[in-house]
């Protein structure tokens, strides 16, 4: 377990670089409605970015995308739904996927904007 952890909080490091680099401005990490956690909460100026992170070792052979089943997606939406009210934004919102496998000399990243839209059923 510690591992895997370690692995992920690795992989929202390198998210987290790679959206600021990206023009992006982190606005929270690991924020927790309930039992619900969004890795990576970062806004433009025309919307508010809720990101989920999956961090996975070269060589694993399933796709990192995979885990964000439809189930996932809900308690994200209604996580975010919580954000967006708790703290009164106003802007458009999406929710991205930032998956990063982990080679020994360099990370793959790939971010999926809009990688899902708001459910939840």
């Amino acid at each position: 377990m510690a591992e895997s952890h370690d692995l992920g909080k690795k992989g929202e490091e390198i998210a987290a670089g790679y959206l600021k680099k990206k023009g992006y401005r982190i606005v929270r990490r690991n924020w927790r409605s309930g039992k619900t956690e969004i890795d990576i909460i970062a806004e433009t100026n025309e919307v508010i970015v809720f990101i989920e992170v999956k961090t996975r070792s070269a060589g694993f052979m399933e796709d990192p995308k995979s885990a964000i089943n439809r189930e996932k997606q809900r308690v994200l939406v209604f996580a975010a739904d919580n954000f967006i009210k708790w703290n009164r934004i106003d802007k458009e919102s999406r929710f991205d996927v930032v998956t990063v496998i982990m080679n020994d000399d360099k990370p793959e990243i790939d971010h999926i904007e809009a990688a899902f839209y708001p459910s939840l059923k």
